[in-house]
């Protein structure tokens, strides 16, 4: 069996990673074609050009790079044309995935799966009718999400979210990471400005402000920040004027898999955290750490999304658990007043801190916690459906 792989963005290339697993778990004689970064190069793909030309980020920051995506989008078209492997299987990144997958479907009758809905419940509802006349299947990481997709006639598997399946640090890993970052026993806040340069760059000066007036009325309260690797450098001049003598997680020359236990440890370490929206609000909730959520772009790229998102939250614990115990400051609202008035909240407050550890709890049953890998649940559906 022959598989066209495709993602666009480092957490496509840890879905796409996984997926593979499970497929050569099942089906040992699969090959792989097509792009993605080191986790996918590493279950045995030879990614035809670097990942990263793929991992832009809003509309204001696609502009400039338009004539090349395009470029790159052309290119994978005739590669999927060219090798015909037996599915096209895109992750993520849906702007580009998306697009390969219709113009694929245009020109030959190859399977079309994409891994990862598109927020149709968030805005933007009429992309799923679209999707339908071109993918033949879609793989979801959240539970509420078939139905949007099967009301228009496409096949939509809910495989489970990856985060619910992600080890959490042990008692004694909490500990070691305590003692090694001179925590001690101080209440501890985890701040987490991003994973892109722009986004550090926006929100990092942002969260710093916040952290002044929550200092002074929590003194011996620590601050941990995370960073990763390619903004690390930016992460540790940016916090150099923030109070409360900050330790950043500098991940550069440590091992994959060291860093990472020391980001999951840190995780579960911190009493409390501010971070910006995505995907890492769940990776909070998996180490049942309480959050604040807040988010700023590009003013011309917010002025277009807040006109189309009809939801009155993004954050995906509240959306997953169907609560709203998770505050959250978008765009304009997102200052540091009132971001350090809702940190103080859910310090001072037992009731608002047990709400969230029960919504957190139920955000991971409800991803799939405890049942089978996602990986391999989403490679058992694509199998599935090439019958």
């Amino acid at each position: 069996m022959r598989v066209f792989v495709l993602a666009g963005e480092p957490s496509g290339d840890r879905l796409g990673g996984a997926v593979m697993q499970g497929l050569k778990q099942l089906s040992p004689d699969v090959t792989f074609d097509g792009i993605g970064g080191p986790n996918m190069i590493a279950e045995g793909l030879t990614s035809r050009f670097p990942m990263d030309e793929l991992s832009v980020m809003g509309i204001a920051e696609v502009l400039p790079k338009y004539r090349h995506l395009k470029r790159r989008l052309t290119q994978t078209v005739d590669w999927v044309l060219d090798t015909k492997p037996d599915v096209l299987l895109t992750i993520d990144a849906p702007d580009f995935s998306l697009r390969v997958a219709s113009q694929v479907k245009e020109r030959s009758d190859i399977r079309c799966v994409h891994y990862v809905a598109p927020t149709v419940w968030a805005w933007r509802a009429g992309r799923a009718a679209k999707m339908a006349r071109y993918l033949d299947q879609l793989l979801a990481l959240l539970p509420f999400e078939p139905p949007y997709f099967e009301d228009v006639g496409l096949r939509c598997d809910f495989v489970g979210h990856p985060v619910a399946a992600e080890p959490v640090a042990t008692d004694a890993e909490v500990a070691a990471f305590r003692a090694e970052a001179g925590l001690g026993d101080a209440r501890t806040l985890l701040v987490l400005p991003g994973s892109r340069r722009g986004e550090v760059g926006r929100l990092a000066p942002v969260f710093g402000e916040a952290m002044r007036p929550l200092v002074k009325r929590h003194p011996g309260l620590r601050i941990v920040v995370p960073a990763a690797d390619h903004v690390a450098g930016d992460v540790l001049e940016l916090v150099k004027s923030w109070p409360g003598d900050p330790v950043v997680l500098d991940p550069r020359g440590l091992r994959g898999d060291l860093a990472t236990a020391r980001k999951r440890a840190a995780f579960r370490a911190a009493d409390l955290a501010l971070a910006a929206s995505g995907t890492v609000s769940l990776e909070l909730a998996a180490a049942d750490t309480p959050m604040v959520v807040a988010y700023d772009m590009n003013w011309l790229t917010w002025q277009i999304a807040s006109r189309m998102v009809k939801l009155d939250t993004v954050t995906l614990v509240n959306l997953v658990a169907g609560t709203r115990t998770v505050p959250e400051f978008l765009g304009p609202d997102c200052r540091p007043a009132p971001i350090a008035d809702a940190l103080h909240h859910l310090l001072s407050s037992p009731d608002a801190l047990a709400e969230q550890h029960a919504a957190m709890a139920a955000s991971m049953q409800a991803l799939g916690r405890g049942a089978e890998p996602p990986g391999l649940r989403a490679a058992r559906s694509v199998l599935d459906g090439l019958g």
